[in-house]
């Protein structure tokens, strides 16, 4: 029974440590999730009608009514783009599924509500890397961010045009 015990306590310390890598074998680095260097494809934000009123500092989306993708800081929605367009966007139109938190990622637990929740004292989320995304990324999608690895900067799409941020 001890043996039990301590094979699930083990695998549970692993597992909440442990880092996923998306597209390729192994995850590198310090980040939460890892994505490929020099690849075409970026995280969607989610795009909603209503803005949380809850929602932790540093949290990301697209505002469907006003076309703009913002950050929270301090409970206060600050833009990051200027208005885009929703052409081409689609919708999930089923319910929402109740509850805060759907999948966690560095603890066990968190407070914070979110679609995905990445918790950790010593590990980020590293953007994906792409270089000169308004050149090589040829349809993207709005809400869409990643690193630029040539200005050295986090981008994003408003379903327009790109913007930069350092």
């Amino acid at each position: 029974m001890k043996k039990i015990i301590t094979t699930i306590t083990l695998f549970s310390v692993v597992a909440l440590s442990a880092q996923v890598a998306i597209e390729k074998s192994q995850a590198e680095g310090d980040g939460l999730l890892d994505f490929p260097s020099n690849g075409t494809k970026g995280i969607l934000l989610p795009i909603v009608e209503t803005l949380p009123i809850n929602a932790s500092a540093g949290t990301l989306l697209m505002d469907k009514n006003d076309k703009v993708v913002k950050m929270n800081v301090e409970s206060v929605w600050v833009p990051l783009s200027d208005p885009g367009a929703l052409a081409g966007a689609f919708f999930n139109t089923n319910g929402e599924i109740p509850g805060q938190n759907r999948i966690i990622m560095g603890a066990s637990t968190t407070a914070a509500p979110g679609i995905l929740v990445l918790e950790s004292f010593s590990k980020a989320l590293v953007l994906p890397k792409i270089a000169n995304p308004h050149i090589n990324v040829k349809s993207p999608y709005p809400g869409m961010i990643c690193y630029d690895t040539i200005s050295k900067s986090m981008a994003v799409f408003d379903g327009l045009k790109w913007s930069y941020w350092k």
